[in-house]
C-alpha cells in the first residue's frame, strides 16, 4: 500500500477543541448512560521491597464458566523498566479461586548480541475467536547489566497460550516491512480489534534509530492460529511534543473505531471509519469543556453494546503524592460524538492507596461482566506508606442491562 505520510499536528489548533462551545455542541442527556455495579477483588497481596508484580492482564477463553488467563512479570524496584518472565494466574470459576503465580519460561528473558538479553513485556491476552486461540501481544525490552540499552531494535511480541496444558508457545516477533521509521516498533500495553474474518487490527507506536519522537499507526495483521504476519498499516500519527504518540489502544463501537493515544503532556483521542484511518487527534476533555487532566499515562477503552468507556488516571482526584497521578483507576463514559468524557459519569474502579495504577487491562469476560485488571506499582521507594502493598486487583463491573 501506499503509506500515508505522518501528520504533524498544531497544538494551539487543537487546545481550541477543548473550549466550552465546542462541548456545547450536543446536550449532554443525547448519550444514555449505561448502569452497572462494582466489585474489587483482591487476587493477591505482599511484595519483598525488591521486585513487585506489574503489567498484570487478563484474557478470557469461551467456556462454561470462562476460563481467565491473567498474564504479569516482576519489575526489579532498583532500576526503571527492568522486567523478568511473564508469570500467569489463572481462575476457571469466575475469580472465586486463583491459582499461580506461575512462571513461563517460553515468555521469558533470552540473550542476544554482546551481553545482552532480550525479554517480552507490556503483554496484553486476548481472546481470537475465528482461530479459536487465546493471542497475546506486547513488545520486547533489552537491558544490558540489567538497564536498558538506550538506543535498541524494539518488536511487537506475541504468544499463543494452550489451555489444556497451561502453557503459552515460545513469544515470537512480527516481522515489519525492513523500513528505517520501524527499527524501534512494539504494541506494548495497547488494545486491538479482531475483524470477523479473522484479521487482527493491532495499534503500535514506533520511531526510527535516532528519533525522539513516536508515531503511531495501526497495523493490519493476520493471523493463523500460530503465526502473526504483517498485512498493511494505516495513518502514522504524531505530535511535536517531547515523546509524540505511544501506548495506543483501538475500539469498536456502533459502527465506528476509536484511537486514545498516550502523550506526556496530555491523552488525546481520535476516530474513524475504518480502523486505518483517523481524523487528526484532540486533547481529551470532559463534556464541559475542561481538560480531562490525564497525561503521560495510558488509557483503555470499555465498550457494552453501543456505549463506549474510558478507563484512566487523572489529576485533581485528592492525588498529588500519586507518581503522575497515576492513581486512582477511574472510568467513565464517552460521548462518542464530540469525544469527550461524560463527567458526571465518573466512578472510581481501584482507590489510591499511593502507588501508581497507570498500567492496567481490560477483558470481556461474559455478557455480564467485564474486568479490569492492575497491579499497583511500588515506586517510588515510599509510596507503601499509604497503605499500597503490591496489591493484584480485579475490579469487575457487572452489566445492568
Amino acid at each position: 500500500m501506499n503509506h500515508v505520510a505522518a501528520r504533524t499536528l498544531v497544538m494551539a489548533s487543537l487546545a481550541a477543541l477543548c473550549t466550552g462551545a465546542y462541548a456545547a455542541e450536543t446536550p449532554p442527556g443525547d448519550v444514555p448512560r449505561v448502569s452497572y455495579g462494582l466489585q474489587l477483588d483482591t487476587l493477591r497481596s505482599g511484595y519483598d521491597k525488591e521486585t513487585c508484580w506489574v503489567h498484570s492482564r487478563a484474557g478470557a477463553i469461551p467456556a462454561d464458566p470462562p476460563i481467565v488467563v491473567l498474564t504479569m512479570q516482576r519489575l526489579l524496584l532498583s532500576g526503571s523498566d527492568i522486567f523478568f518472565a511473564l508469570n500467569e494466574m489463572r481462575t476457571d470459576d469466575l475469580g472465586r479461586t486463583w491459582t499461580g503465580p506461575v512462571e513461563h519460561e517460553t515468555l521469558g528473558r533470552r540473550n542476544i548480541e554482546d551481553g545482552a538479553v532480550e525479554v517480552v513485556c507490556d503483554f496484553t491476552p486476548k481472546w481470537h475467536a475465528k482461530t479459536g486461540k487465546l493471542l497475546g501481544t506486547g513488545h520486547s525490552a533489552q537491558y544490558r547489566d540489567n538497564k536498558l540499552v538506550s538506543v535498541r531494535r524494539r518488536w511487537t511480541a506475541y504468544a499463543v497460550y494452550d489451555p489444556a496444558n497451561r502453557a503459552w508457545t515460545p513469544w515470537q516477533c512480527l516481522e515489519m516491512p525492513d523500513v528505517p521509521r520501524f527499527f524501534n516498533a512494539g504494541a506494548g500495553s495497547t488494545q486491538r480489534v479482531d475483524l470477523p474474518d479473522g484479521d487482527v487490527l493491532l495499534p503500535i507506536y514506533f520511531k526510527a534509530r535516532e528519533e525522539k519522537q513516536n508515531a503511531v499507526t495501526v497495523v493490519r495483521c493476520r493471523f493463523n492460529g500460530q503465526t502473526l504476519s504483517y498485512v498493511e498499516h494505516g495513518d502514522e500519527l504524531t505530535i511535536p511534543v517531547q515523546r509524540g504518540f505511544v501506548e495506543p489502544s483501538l475500539a469498536f463501537c456502533n459502527g465506528r473505531y476509536f484511537l486514545t493515544l498516550r502523550n506526556d503532556e496530555a491523552g488525546y483521542v481520535t476516530s474513524g471509519s475504518d480502523g486505518l484511518h483517523f481524523d487528526e487527534p484532540i486533547p481529551w476533555c470532559f463534556d464541559d469543556g475542561q481538560e480531562l487532566g490525564n497525561y503521560n499515562t495510558q488509557q483503555h477503552w470499555v465498550v457494552r453494546n453501543n456505549a463506549l468507556f474510558l478507563v484512566y488516571t487523572r489529576r485533581g482526584l485528592n492525588n498529588d503524592h500519586v507518581f503522575r497521578h497515576r492513581a486512582p483507576l477511574v472510568m467513565a463514559q464517552v460521548d462518542p460524538r464530540r469525544l469527550c468524557v461524560l463527567r458526571d459519569t465518573e466512578r472510581v474502579l481501584v482507590p489510591e492507596r499511593g502507588a501508581r495504577l497507570g498500567n492496567f487491562g481490560v477483558v470481556d469476560v461474559n455478557e455480564s461482566e467485564t474486568w479490569v485488571t492492575v497491579a499497583e506499582w511500588m515506586q517510588p521507594a515510599g509510596c507503601e506508606k499509604y497503605g499500597s502493598d503490591n496489591s493484584v486487583y480485579a475490579a469487575r463491573i457487572r452489566w445492568n442491562d
